[in-house]
């Protein structure tokens, strides 16, 4: 089997990334924890890339990274890619949103996902987008997930992305979709 590093210090994004890339003939493992690398790019498709690259140099094999984040049109696409960083703790950022968007009837956000794959010189072999439109609910709602899934409403579903079954929220998700495309194009990629 050959090895893909995700580049994440992260083992429960591994676990997720091996759920989506389970029968890819893959091996997925966790980037050295001594490698730490600055996502200083400007869009979630550059710090994808950047983090992909950068594994990949570091250790000699095939990469994947993702960068996520929620844009809300009202607040001009923060937090976008500061999304993690908006405040310390999950609660806080909740917080944070709902203040900033207590006046605002333009509810509309979206998450979106970036995932590059890198071949073992840094250079990128594939990159995908994925994205979910939905809105910033009033109040939270639902219990499972993690970040903003409580405040994330998928009109289409019906459900916060906390409210979701995983089932669901892998079809629906940004996540899930680029995960979906970095699937295929894992399975053309396979070294033999």
């Amino acid at each position: 089997m050959q090895e893909l590093v995700v580049s994440t210090g992260n083992p429960g994004k591994l676990a997720e990334m091996q759920a989506y890339l389970a029968d890819t003939g893959w091996l997925l493992t966790l980037k050295p924890s001594e490698l730490d690398i600055a996502e200083t790019g400007d869009t979630f498709a550059a710090n994808a890339s950047l983090k992909a690259q950068q594994t990949a140099l570091a250790t000699g094999k095939w990469s994947i990274a993702d960068d996520s984040g929620l844009e809300v049109a009202a607040l001009n696409g923060a937090p976008g890619i500061y999304s993690a960083r908006y405040a310390a703790t999950d609660a806080d950022r909740i917080a944070r949103i709902l203040a900033e968007m207590a006046d605002q009837p333009d509810r509309q956000a979206r998450f979106i996902c970036a995932v590059a794959i890198a071949r073992p010189d840094g250079q990128i072999a594939d990159q995908f987008e994925g994205v979910c439109e939905g809105e910033i609910l009033l109040a939270p709602a639902g219990s499972g997930g993690f970040g903003y899934d409580p405040i994330f409403y998928v009109p289409s579903v019906g459900m916060s992305f906390a409210e979701m079954p995983a089932a669901t929220k892998k079809q629906v998700s940004h996540r899930g979709r680029a995960l979906a495309l970095a699937h295929a194009s894992l399975l053309r990629l396979i070294v033999v």
